[in-house]
C-alpha cells in the first residue's frame, strides 16, 4: 500500500471513531437543539443533514478548504504533513500539529492560536453570550429567545436576489475542483468592500469567479470596478460565463495570464487588494502592489495559517509600521487583514 493510501486509511478512521463517539448519547437526555436556518444539503453530510465533525487532520491536508480531499490533495498529503514537521525528527507531535488548525500561527505579531481570550480552543460559548464570551457545558443549547448568532443573506432589491441565487448555485453545484473561498469568507469580503466604499479593487486569483461575484455585490452600489487576475484560460471562461449570468460583467475585468508578470501593468490607485492564489508569491503580490494601495486601504489575503501562509509574507505583513494587520478565522478558513495606515 503506497503512503497517500496509508494516509487515507488513516483519514477515514478517525473521521468514523469520532462520529461514533460524537453520535453516541450521554448519561442524560440532551435538550433539542433550536431549529436553524436551512442550508439545504451539505457536502458530505448524512443521512438527517448532519455535517460529520472536521477534524484537525482534514484541515491540515484540505488546501482550498472545501471540505474535500481531492485527488490532488490526497497525492500531496504525506508532503504536507512533512511541513508541519518543524524539528525534523520524522514525528508529527501534538506541538507541531496543533497550529495547523483553525487559529493560525500564534507567536508575537502572529495570529492567536486557540480559542478568544479566557477560552480554551474548541470551547463552546456560554449560550445566549457574545460570541467572544467565557465557555459554557458542552451540552448547552440556546433556550428560546436567545440569540443564535447566524445570519443568511437577505436581498435588498431583485438585483441583488439575482446575483445572491447564482452564488449560492456556484457554491453547492460548481465549487468542486475549484480554488474558491468558503461562502462565509464571500460574505466578509463583500460587507469589507462595501463599507469600505472602493472605486478600484483589485484581486489575484479568480478561479471560475465566485469571490469576485461576492465583491461585485459591493461594487454594483459603489461604483467601483474590479480587476481580477487568472492564470488558468479554462478557469478564466467558467468566470467570464459565471459574471454573465449574475449580470455583473459589466464590472468586471478579467485579466488572462501570470499576474506576476501582469500586475506590473497596472497603474491606477487600489483600494482594496484580495489574494487568494499561490501563497508563495503573495510576498512578490505585496512588493509590486503595495505602492498602489492608497492610504487607508485594505489588502485581504486567504489562506493565513501555518500549513499554508508564506512566513515571509506573514513577517512582512506584521513588521512594517506603515500597516496594521489582524488575522481573522472565519471557522473554515482564515485571513489577514491589513491596513495601510493614511
Amino acid at each position: 500500500m503506497n503512503r497517500a493510501a496509508v494516509i487515507v486509511t488513516i483519514v477515514l478512521g478517525l473521521s468514523a471513531a469520532a462520529a461514533t463517539a460524537q453520535q453516541s448519547p450521554g448519561p442524560t437526555e440532551r435538550r433539542e437543539r433550536p431549529r436553524q436556518r436551512d442550508r439545504g444539503p451539505q457536502p458530505g453530510a448524512g443521512a438527517e443533514g448532519q455535517r460529520p465533525p472536521r477534524l484537525p487532520i482534514i484541515t491540515a491536508l484540505d488546501a482550498d478548504g472545501d471540505g474535500v480531499l481531492s485527488a490532488e490533495e490526497i497525492a500531496k498529503s504525506a508532503e504536507s504533513l512533512k511541513k508541519l514537521d518543524k524539528d525534523g525528527d520524522g514525528k508529527l507531535s501534538a506541538e507541531e500539529f496543533l497550529p495547523a488548525r483553525p487559529g493560525g500561527f500564534g507567536g508575537p505579531g502572529g495570529p492567536r492560536t486557540g480559542g478568544p481570550a479566557g477560552r480554551e480552543p474548541g470551547a463552546r460559548r456560554t449560550p445566549g453570550g457574545p460570541p467572544d464570551g467565557p465557555a459554557g457545558p458542552p451540552d448547552d443549547r440556546a433556550g428560546a429567545g436567545e440569540a443564535a448568532f447566524e445570519s443568511s443573506p437577505l436581498p435588498k432589491d431583485d438585483a441583488e436576489k439575482k446575483i445572491l441565487a447564482v452564488l449560492d448555485d456556484m457554491d453547492k453545484n460548481a465549487r468542486r475542483g475549484m480554488m474558491s473561498v468558503p461562502r462565509d469568507d464571500g460574505r466578509y469580503l463583500r460587507l469589507l468592500a462595501e463599507s469600505l466604499n472602493p472605486k478600484n479593487v483589485v484581486e489575484i486569483g479568480t478561479s471560475h469567479g465566485y469571490s469576485a461575484v461576492w465583491l461585485c455585490l459591493a461594487l454594483r452600489t459603489t461604483g467601483g470596478k474590479l480587476t481580477t487576475f487568472e492564470i488558468d484560460a479554462q478557469r478564466a471562461a467558467l468566470a467570464r460565463a459565471n459574471f454573465k449570468r449574475a449580470g455583473v460583467e459589466s464590472l468586471v475585468t478579467l485579466v488572462e495570464g501570470d499576474a506576476h508578470e501582469e500586475v506590473s501593468k497596472l497603474k491606477d490607485p487600489i483600494d482594496l487588494l484580495f489574494l487568494d492564489a499561490d501563497k508563495e508569491g503573495y510576498l512578490d503580490y505585496l512588493e509590486k502592489l503595495l505602492p498602489l494601495v492608497r492610504p487607508g486601504g485594505l489588502i485581504v489575503a486567504h489562506n493565513m495559517n501555518a500549513r499554508q501562509a508564506d512566513p515571509r509574507y506573514v513577517k512582512a505583513i506584521t513588521t512594517n509600521p506603515q500597516l496594521e494587520t489582524l488575522f481573522v478565522n472565519l471557522g473554515s478558513s482564515d485571513i489577514g487583514v491589513t491596513l495601510k495606515k493614511r
